[in-house]
């Protein structure tokens, strides 16, 4: 099992080189920001924009970016954390909703919350914590975590098992490592795979994850697709399916930092979901994915698209199903940590690079 996937990784490590990328041309729609790291389009197509240190703010369509929108909860900005992804609600235009996920402190250190408030002017109000992940942990690090509104308007979002306590992945009884699935005031909803069980969370989805940083909704299926972090190699794509374990740390390609030690048990196990892809022997660090749907790039229609920081690429994956059957490395010229990969109202796919003096950039060609 684990020769065939080094294999594959080589044949599409292989169909990479050999791959010939449409030109694309990065423009520049706004800069200035501080390690931007999700992007939400408003109905008027004003952008929604999140900086980790703890700022949101709205960026014109002519790059004009406002003062920091009011009301946004503190935030625990060390390390990973701090103000993370943002998502409109799917009645946004009479509701005004937003929702942030942020790295939120308490007593014994912080967790990842999900926040929402109604968007006023460059102010949130009415902002109520609905999320927080329990327990709180003394980290800075592996805090997840994307959010995505499923068909029936229930909200996932992507948490990360906190670095230090990857055996906690495994463990129902709490929110580490988990995917969780709520309803947008918070409730759990009835259907959710462990509703009912002891000893278990409610709220979870799906367990077994490290640190997931990418999430989409697959738009013939509706099913919800999710990337994360593997250690020194083992990045995972999954089809992220209700009540479903997804391995780590029992079950990962990657190796201890420094020593390359092997971590677990082996790659594969029953009972535990074998990944749709891995990147192997190196870690690409993915962050941000899209299915692309529109029309300005016709021959990637369906397409996934992902944005890596250890990389400094966007890889497009061509797919057959749930088969990834080709990948490419689009943007290697830019050299810049892409945070997050978003499809405008425009059809044009936009991207957020991760630095002290990010921007939002437009790729045309």
């Amino acid at each position: 099992m684990r020769f065939q996937r080094l294999l594959l990784a080589a044949t599409l490590g292989l169909a990479t080189v050999l791959a010939q990328a449409q030109a694309l041309k990065p423009v520049s729609v706004a800069r200035g920001l501080q390690h931007p790291w999700g992007l939400a389009f408003l109905p008027d197509g004003r952008m929604l924009v999140t900086e980790r240190p703890g700022r949101l703010r709205i960026v014109s369509p002519d790059g004009t970016l406002s003062a920091p929108v009011a009301g946004v909860p503190k935030v625990d900005a060390r390390g990973q954390g701090g103000l993370l992804d943002v998502a409109l609600d799917p009645e946004f235009a009479t509701n005004r909703l937003v929702y942030l996920s942020y790295s939120e402190p308490g007593e014994g250190g912080n967790s990842t919350a999900v926040a929402r408030g109604q968007l006023e002017g460059n102010a949130l109000t009415n902002v109520q914590v609905i999320f927080s992940q329990q327990p709180k942990i003394n980290s800075a690090a592996h805090f997840g975590s994307r959010l995505v509104f499923a068909r029936d308007g229930r909200l996932f979002i992507t948490l990360g098992d906190r670095f230090g306590q990857r055996d906690e992945a495994q463990n129902l009884a709490n929110h580490i490592g988990k995917v969780v699935r709520i309803e947008r005031d918070g409730r759990v909803p009835s259907d959710n795979p462990f509703v009912g069980r002891n000893d278990a969370r409610p709220e979870i989805w799906s367990y077994g994850h490290r640190n997931v940083q990418g999430a989409a909704l697959h738009p013939a299926t509706g099913e919800l697709w999710t990337h994360e972090h593997g250690p020194q190699g083992g990045d995972e794509l999954n089809l992220t399916q209700a009540g479903r374990n997804y391995g780590w740390p029992v079950v990962t390609s990657g190796r201890e930092y420094g020593t390359g030690f092997k971590i677990g048990e082996g790659t594969s196990k029953s009972g535990m979901e074998d990944p749709l892809r891995q990147w192997l022997p190196r870690s690409v660090a993915p962050s941000g994915m899209v299915f692309y749907t529109g029309e300005r790039y016709p021959q990637w229609k369906g397409n996934l698209f992902i944005g890596t920081l250890r990389e400094q690429a966007l890889i497009r994956l061509e797919l057959d199903g749930t088969r990834v059957v080709r990948e490419e490395r689009l943007l290697t010229n830019l050299r810049e940590r892409i945070r997050d990969v978003r499809q405008g109202p425009d059809g044009w796919l936009y991207i957020l690079t991760d630095n002290n003096d990010g921007q939002v950039l437009r790729l045309e060609h």
